[in-house]
């Protein structure tokens, strides 16, 4: 699988379904503990594992951290509209934004949907004001407020 093979979705088998499956219930899991569940060696899975990360179908390996345990309550969606010529400068400049966690271009040509994470509601008023309006090439924005969250996709469960 490493030897130079580019992994591609039609080669994945069911024992790297079930790797994938296992690193994202627990990224920290050990290869030993990996192989025991699918029923090959650890060199096997660390090789397997490699392949995968080499081939970007792993993109990284990461902490998820709960934003209200540091004292981030406040959690909130945006709609942008951006002039077309500006988009991708707006997009930059939002994506190196430490409170944005998420930022994506949506159908149309030039709207914007991203999700902020804030410690209060203040914090998230002067983000909007101070930052977000102030962006040239932004026509209006509607933010919607999180009230709960039911379930998050941290990655692509299989």
């Amino acid at each position: 699988m490493t030897n130079g093979h580019e992994l591609t979705p039609s080669k994945l088998d069911q024992i790297d379904h079930a790797i994938l499956s296992l690193l994202h219930d627990n990224g920290r899991i050990s290869y030993t503990d990996i192989g025991k569940e699918v029923g090959i060696s650890r060199v096997a899975v660390q090789m397997r594992i490699n392949a995968m990360v080499e081939n970007g179908i792993i993109e990284k390996f990461t902490a998820v951290i709960n934003p209200v345990k540091i004292g981030k309550t406040v959690s909130a969606f945006f709609n942008i509209d951006v002039e077309p010529k500006h988009l991708e400068e707006v997009a930059e400049l939002l994506a190196n934004e430490a409170a944005i966690s998420s930022l994506y271009h949506m159908t149309g040509p030039s709207k914007l949907h991203m999700h902020g994470i804030f410690a209060d509601n203040h914090e998230m008023e002067q983000f909007l004001t101070n930052k977000l309006y102030a962006i040239q090439g932004v026509v209006s924005v509607d933010c919607q407020m999180l009230i709960k969250r039911y379930k998050s996709r941290m990655g692509m469960k299989l």
